[in-house]
């Protein structure tokens, strides 16, 4: 008997790197108010969000395992959520042209005696970025959903010079490490 396990996540990204990965899942998105307190570094931040996320779907399914995950971009001291409007973007973008940032994220796994809260940084470099391009960017839409106003597996992807670390963390989900999280509980995709 394969064991239950949910993804308490609406991200379209983690829900396809665990397909790739061979996975099989239910989608149930955490509805908790995501409460940071100030002062957090970006390791505690990601790590904490996960954690709420995944509690609050296992709260209603605690037969299964949930999975939760955060993602936040840090940069000079800053933590750079999603973006409130195409301003913030701008400022955002505008931050990042030409420097090396950390995207961080965090994942929790939760389920009959397992508490597993874990993050992965990776450093990625952008590119200097004109004000037109960094306008233009922000028309397609792309960067209002994402954290530090851009998406690496889209659009986006162009104004990255460089990543250091995991390029799936960047996406939204170190697969390779939550894999073997999920192996240690008895779930498995096709490969590990």
């Amino acid at each position: 008997m394969s064991k239950s396990f949910i993804l308490a996540s609406a991200s379209p990204r983690r829900k396809a790197l665990l397909e790739q990965a061979g996975y099989q899942f239910e989608i149930i998105p955490s509805t908790c108010e995501e409460t940071v307190p100030q002062g957090l570094s970006a390791k505690d931040t990601v790590e904490g969000l996960a954690y709420q996320k995944a509690l609050d779907v296992y709260s209603l399914h605690p037969d299964a395992y949930v999975l939760g995950a955060d993602t936040v971009v840090c940069f000079d001291g800053e933590i750079l959520g999603k973006p409130h409007d195409a301003a913030d973007a701008a400022r955002m973008l505008k931050m990042l042209s030409g420097q090396t940032h950390e995207v961080r994220t965090g994942f929790a796994l939760l389920g009959k005696g397992v508490e597993f809260v874990s993050s992965e940084a990776a450093m990625v470099t952008f590119f200097h970025l004109s004000d037109a391009q960094i306008q233009n960017y922000i028309a397609t839409g792309e960067p209002m959903d994402k954290a530090g106003a851009y998406g690496i597996q889209g659009k986006g992807a162009v104004l990255v010079r460089s990543v250091l670390g995991d390029y799936f963390n960047v996406v939204g989900l170190p697969i390779a490490t939550v894999a073997r999280a999920l192996a240690a509980v008895g779930i498995h995709g096709e490969v590990i």
